[in-house]
Parts: C-alpha cells; structure tokens; sequence
C-alpha cells in the first residue's frame, strides 16, 4: 500500500502532492474515528469485560494506557481508542484522562527503546548518537507530564463542569462528519462488531501512516535552513514546535526535521528544548480533534484539561528557562555517561507502567 502510495505521489506536482495528501488522509482519519466509534459501540459489552479485567482502579488505567503505547508503538492511537471506549461509556471520565496521559509519557519512552535497541542491534552509531534525542525528548515529555498528571487528576473533580461546557459547544460542529455514519453503520453490521473494531484500529494506523508519507515528500532541507536560524530565540522556538506539530498532528515530523541538526552539533541542546516542549504540546491536538469528531463533550473537556495543565506547566518551565535546562542537562549528561545507571533507567521504563497496572489487581 506505501509503494503504491509513493508511485502515485512521485507523478504529481510537490503542491499537488500536499493538498492531495493532506486532504485524503484528514478525510480518512476522520472516518476510521468515526468507525471507530461506531464499532466500539457495538462491541461495547464485549470491550467492556474485556477492560473490566484489565482497569481495576486509576492507576491501572495510567498503566494500560502507558504500556498499551509501548505494544502499539503509537500513542496517538491508544488515545484515539481510550476517547472511543469512553464514548461508549467502557471507561471513566478519570480513567479516560490517565489513559491519554499514559499514552504521552510512553510515547516519549518508545523513542528511548527505539535508539537503544538499534545501538545493540547495529551499533552503527555510538550509543550518544543512538540514544540521545530518544532521551532527550523523554526527559522533557516527563518532566512536564508527570506533574501534569498528578495535578490535572486532582483537578479534575473541580474543573471537569466548566470544561465540558466547552466541549458541548465544540462537539455541535462534528454533526458535520454524521455524513459518514451510513457507511460505518453498514460495514459494522456487515463485518460484526469486532471484526469492525479491528478494521478501525489499523485503518487508524494507516491514516497516520498516509499522513506521515505526505509528509516524507516535503523538502525538509529547505524546512531546515528557515527553522535553523530561529532555534537561538526560545518562545519562537517554542512556537514553531508548537505550530508544526499541530498542523502536522506528526511528532515524527517535527522532531525528524531537527534530528540530522542535532546530531551532527548545528543545534545545541538549549536551543531545542524548546522546540520539543512546544512539540510535545502539539500532539494533543490530533487527539482533541478525535474527541470532537467522537462528538463527546466529556472527552473533549479531558483532552482540554490536559492541555491546558501542560501548556501552563510548559510556560512555567520556559519563564525559568535558565534553571529547567540546566537540570533537564544534567540529568541527560548523567544518564548518557553512566552506562549502568541508563540500564536502570531503561528497565524503570517497563517497571513503573507494569506496577501501575499489576500492582491493583495482587493488592485486590
């Protein structure tokens, strides 16, 4: 399917290529999202005692949601499957809003998995080289969203109202995608509920697989050349991390533009601190954008709560920019030169998610 993709993209213009694109998978991610709710729906009594065995409490939900990124490698999609199991009341307002935070902070942790295991498997590339954006982004993903969470959990019960209403008010406009019900009725009925669910979740992959080719056919080295030089200013490069992630809905994007920059010195580690916090901001969005489309106010207050925690703890952490990337450094520096102390660090990645979720049900 990405052959015949890169075939038919390779005849077109380079604008062509971008609105078609664009166009097409935005088209195809709304409907799989809407398969998806469709589905989940049908199947909620059997997705329910499938979960029920799973989600004992919240923080089983924090662990299902950080490890099922690590399975699904994509924490886009476990966010878009927790919007939609809420959507079918299989989950909790609280169990939904750990489960999206979950899959943020293993998002971060797959990348880290990512460059050690190429560095065992190939070791083309010395394990700084290998391991030190993954690491990089991880310690900046976790230093905003594990106090993101554990405040926007405590929050929640107070702000959940004012933010729903909000969410009323956005849902109204996906009345609009209601077009596509016919079809996702029809094929759930055709296929069976199950058969369908699974039908959505790897349309879902492929629809961020479509986007992520579109992309792949930008120039990045001209992206390069006009981003590069404002990477010295920190809120511009914090917006345009911002901006480009949002439009994009790729984080595999944006930070791929700046990996080769970095890797190679032209970006110092100071200057793209801020631009990954802006990042890791704007793959929320893709994930508001499917609670709107699920037409779920209650999910689109959750999502918005959760940006909103993160956009203010990101502020704080860009107002005391001085302090925040000095400890950000040094604990990169430490974790990066102890080889012994990374394993540890490594193996807390698995360790910590597992706990959350087994812990619950040995205590029970």
């Amino acid at each position: 399917m990405t052959s015949l993709l890169t075939r038919v993209l390779t005849r077109l213009g380079p604008t062509r290529v971008l609105l078609v694109g664009i166009t097409g998978s935005v088209v195809l991610f709304l409907f799989t999202v809407r398969l998806l709710g469709t589905a989940t729906n049908a199947a909620a009594p059997l997705l329910g005692d499938v979960f029920s065995r799973m989600i004992f409490d919240d923080a089983s939900a924090l662990g299902l949601g950080w490890l099922g990124t690590y399975a699904l490698a994509n924490g886009s999609v476990v966010a878009a499957l927790s919007l939609s199991l809420f959507a079918a009341d299989i989950l909790s307002v609280s169990q939904l809003f750990l489960m999206v935070a979950g899959s943020r902070l293993g998002s971060a942790a797959v990348v880290v998995f990512i460059g050690t295991l190429d560095y065992v498997q190939k070791a083309e590339y010395s394990f700084r080289e290998s391991v030190s954006m993954g690491l990089l982004t991880f310690l900046l993903t976790h230093s905003i969203y594990v106090p993101v969470t554990v405040l926007g959990y405590v929050l929640l019960p107070t702000v959940h109202g004012s933010f729903r209403r909000v969410g009323r008010e956005w849902s109204v406009g996906a009345r609009t995608l209601d077009l596509f019900d016919p079809v996702t009725v029809a094929i759930t009925n055709r296929l069976g509920p199950v058969p369908a669910f699974v039908l959505a979740v790897g349309l879902l992959f492929g629809s961020l697989r479509v986007f992520d080719t579109v992309l792949e056919r930008v120039d990045t080295s001209t992206v390069r050349r006009r981003v590069f030089r404002h990477f010295e200013r920190t809120w511009v490069a914090f917006g345009i991390g911002l901006v480009g992630t949002g439009i994009t809905t790729s984080v595999a994007f944006s930070l791929g533009i700046v990996v080769p920059l970095y890797n190679r010195g032209y970006v110092k580690r100071n200057e793209l601190i801020p631009y990954v916090l802006g990042a890791n901001l704007g793959t929320l969005f893709d994930t508001l954008v499917v609670a709107v489309a699920l037409a779920s106010p209650a999910g689109v207050a959750v999502v918005l709560e959760l940006l909103t925690v993160a956009t203010i703890a990101t502020v704080v952490a860009l107002l005391a920019y001085d302090t925040y990337s000095r400890v950000i450094s040094n604990v990169d520096d430490r974790l990066l030169a102890d080889r012994r102390v990374f394993v540890l660090f490594v193996l807390s990645l698995v360790l910590v998610p597992l706990a959350l979720l087994v812990l619950p049900l040995v205590v029970g």
